[in-house]
């Protein structure tokens, strides 16, 4: 995945080393040049010095092949000039931004460009939500160590008990929306097609519950 971060602070340079390290081509944007050597020596990791919002730096670090972007300057008018920038105008597919103000994300929700507002857990939540982009949680506890997140079953779980999704301990069926209405599944109750399904998941199994879905771990 090619990913372009905006912003070299404590929170961009963690993330781009974290991705750099997966296998991720990484770019990172910042207007200063001393913010470079927050970054970590590797050859996946590129620096690229000016404004986040500027589209000549933007092109420059590659933003007409970007798979994913990440505004996380100190400024949410930045980080929201920057996003707005990618998803509007380069049609980048995955955007995400960081805000200070939560008075604020309703602007970005309009926009359709998911936040990370807590410091304590931006790294850890932006990477979730980079790598299982169709299980972004819906809700979280505490510092994010416990998610609510929703799918559709898919096709080959048609049919087995919603019981036997559970993972002791990670993994945990709590809902089941079918056909419009909600409901709490007993032990016996079956998946059916078109089943939208609550999980709560801890963040660390959330991997585990995408491979699980998406049948990478067999049947």
């Amino acid at each position: 995945m090619k990913v372009i971060v905006v912003g070299c602070g404590r929170v961009g340079s963690t993330l781009a080393g974290l991705l750099a390290v997966e296998g991720h081509d990484v770019a990172v944007v910042d207007r200063r040049p001393k913010a470079a050597r927050r970054l970590p020596d590797h050859p996946r990791i590129r620096f690229r010095e000016g404004n986040g919002y500027s589209r000549a730096v933007l092109r420059t670090a590659g933003i007409e092949h970007a798979d994913a972007f990440v505004a996380v300057t100190s400024g949410d008018n930045s980080n929201i000039v920057s996003a707005r920038t990618a998803k509007e105008t380069y049609r980048v597919p995955i955007v995400l931004a960081r805000i200070y103000d939560p008075r604020r994300a309703d602007i970005y929700r309009e926009l359709g460009i998911p936040t990370i507002a807590s410091v304590r857990w931006t790294v850890h939540q932006i990477h979730q939500m980079l790598l299982h982009r169709h299980l972004s949680p819906e809700l979280s506890f505490g510092n994010g160590e416990t998610l609510l997140v929703r799918s559709e079953v898919p096709g080959y779980l048609v049919g087995r008990r919603l019981t036997q999704f559970d993972v002791d301990g990670e993994i945990r069926v709590v809902e089941v929306t079918r056909a419009g209405r909600s409901m709490i599944p007993s032990h016996g109750t079956p998946a059916q097609a078109g089943d939208l399904v609550t999980f709560s998941v801890a963040a660390t199994a959330l991997g585990r519950l995408r491979a699980f879905l998406d049948k990478e771990l067999g049947t």
